[in-house]
């Protein structure tokens, strides 16, 4: 059987004039002889409401309990949608989590998919013709609730998909489908036809909202192909594939930025062997993402060591700077919570030099200092104050000529 994989998010299913529209999407598959399972996450807000009466309740709720509340928010979505379907006459019916089984670890409120029962669904769907799937949602081996984190519907379609081998995997959203960069920033911005796996996993990464970063982890992994668009229209959206020679020959993608940073530096930390992981192991242990780290040149027996962390994690890591700071023999510690990363993204720098100092050049006539930089083979990363974000943003893409549609004017 020919099976197609539909996700729609919270501004999807908000309300029943959305839900209807919702109706007419995946009505085009199924008109075309395709079975069709969708996977819905909770009405716009709804989490957020859930989350709220959580912590009315308890000053720190229970994580079981909190996934055991907040998935009732996909439970509600996609029984009133499978309502519309059997009003009109579709075979179809709801599934949560538990019922797939889509099987997780024990990391509740953050739970890892470990196994989806394929050959379960598949036998509902010679049954059925439309299976309405709760996302974000599982359980693990104890029977328990979990939930996957923020994003965690696009996960729960991805993985579908990929155990079921859909022909596609459309995620559905409020954007017509992923940008050279974030359109709200400039206006010049261009809808990308094609993006590859890698392109998009570091675009996630620099915190892009298209798509969660676990669900390109998984597409990549099994070779899903993905489409993401719009709801409200119907226009064509971007295709996350594997790459080809002609993404190759395209020197840049895109433009991806990450507010949500601080950055720390250790003044004069002890240069002896260890110094790093007693540092960065209790870090990890709290959960905490540490990216950019720099050390600077020992003078003395000192160095200085500089690193970013998430700002939402910012006071929880002085706090653990300050239980081993006499430890590390830290004699100052500094942070700021102004700072911005700015990445350049693209398969084709693993082919082509001078992307790097085309960018610092780009940023130094804009008078746009450069605090730390980090680069991987398809991404070079630049942090800078904050007030200065946008900025940058209009300059790289200007740059390298993101808002032309012709390949020829990205190779210049």
């Amino acid at each position: 059987m020919n099976i197609v994989v539909q996700k729609f998010g919270g501004t999807s299913v908000r309300n029943l004039k959305c839900m209807k529209q919702v109706l007419e999407k995946v009505l085009v598959p199924y008109n075309k002889g395709n079975k069709v399972v969708v996977v819905l996450s909770a009405m716009s807000g709804e989490t957020n409401r859930l989350l709220g009466l959580a912590d009315e309740w308890s000053s720190t709720p229970d994580k079981a309990e909190l996934d055991s509340l907040v998935s009732t928010g996909e439970q509600v979505s996609t029984a009133l949608f499978t309502m519309l379907l059997k009003d009109k006459g579709i075979k179809a019916r709801s599934l949560l989590g538990f019922q797939a089984p889509i099987k997780t670890n024990s990391a509740f409120t953050r739970a890892r998919i470990l196994n989806i029962d394929n050959e379960k669904i598949k036998s509902m769907l010679e049954e059925y013709d439309i299976l309405v799937v709760a996302g974000f949602q599982g359980c693990d081996e104890n029977q328990r609730i979990t939930t996957l984190g923020r994003g965690g519907s696009d996960t729960s379609a991805v993985a579908i998909a990929a155990v079921l081998k859909a022909e596609v995997c459309e995620i559905f959203t409020d954007v017509p489908g992923v940008f050279t960069t974030d359109p709200n920033i400039c206006s010049q911005a261009r809808k990308l036809d094609t993006v590859t796996y890698d392109e998009m996993l570091e675009m996630a990464s620099m915190g892009a909202k298209v798509l969660q970063i676990r669900s390109v982890e998984f597409a990549k992994k099994y070779n899903v192909k993905v489409h993401v668009r719009s709801t409200f229209s119907d226009e064509i959206g971007t295709y996350v594939t594997q790459e080809d020679k002609k993404m190759e020959s395209l020197l840049v993608s895109g433009i991806a930025y990450d507010k949500d940073q601080a950055r720390i530096t250790l003044a004069r930390v002890k240069d002896v062997p260890g110094v790093s992981a007693s540092l960065f192991t209790p870090i990890a242990e709290q959960g905490i993402l540490v990216d950019m780290i720099v050390q600077n040149p020992s003078r003395d027996g000192r160095t200085d060591m500089t690193f970013t962390v998430p700002r939402a994690d910012l006071n929880k890591t002085l706090e653990i700077i300050d239980s081993i700071r006499e430890e590390m023999g830290t004699e100052e510690v500094l942070y700021d919570k102004n700072v911005c990363k700015i990445s350049v993204i693209g398969v084709g720098m693993r082919n082509h030099s001078g992307v790097a100092s085309k960018a610092f050049k780009a940023l130094r006539e804009d008078n746009i200092n450069i605090l730390m930089i980090s680069t991987s083979e398809i991404k070079i990363t630049c942090l800078i104050e904050e007030k200065y974000t946008e900025l940058a943003i209009r300059t790289l893409h200007n740059t390298f000529g993101l808002d032309q549609s012709a390949v020829e004017e990205n190779l210049n």
